[in-house]
């Protein structure tokens, strides 16, 4: 009997998602933490490269690989630890397991009872998507820019009001 490759990578790119996800959740460190999270969202875009939906998978790399990754580790920097007293309460973890396992044990009814559909793949022309982009979302495009925009302004701001001006 002759295994796919598809399969083979399917589930090489799943165990690399739950791998990075275990990371994220069972390290003290939260570098590491930000780096199993990388991992874990290389694993999805894996996936999705599998389902051959590449712009979701080039979008899954540079705005949850790449860009929530660097903010966090950005606002890590900037966070003085020092200030913050050690908050960790583990008199409730009992409830977290009971509640974890029921979500899980219902993921796993939804994922058993529901069927497979198999559809034939279909290409995105980049060019049509950026020029329906530009075209018929543009104010919508716009504002998400000045958003981010504001965002960085922000931070920079924090950033000099709280630091040592040279």
């Amino acid at each position: 009997m002759m295994v796919e490759p598809s399969l083979v990578l399917f589930y090489l790119a799943s165990a690399i998602t739950l791998g990075g996800a275990l990371g994220v959740v069972m390290t003290r460190n939260i570098v590491y933490a930000s780096f199993a999270l990388l991992a874990a969202m290389m694993g999805v875009a894996g996936v999705f490269l599998l389902v051959f939906a590449e712009f979701l998978a080039l979008v899954q790399i540079l705005i949850y690989g790449g860009a929530v990754v660097i903010v966090l580790l950005f606002a890590l920097m900037l966070t003085r630890l020092e200030d913050f007293q050690n908050l960790t309460d583990h008199r409730q973890w009992p409830i977290a397991a009971v509640i974890s396992i029921g979500l899980f044990a219902l993921l796993v009814t939804a994922i058993v009872t529901t069927s497979v559909r198999t559809t034939e793949p279909q290409s995105i022309d980049f060019e049509t998507l950026g020029e329906t982009l530009f075209t018929q979302w543009a104010i919508p495009f716009e504002v998400a820019s000045l958003v981010l925009l504001v965002a960085l302004i922000g931070s920079i701001v924090l950033v000099r009001t709280d630091g040592d001006r040279d």
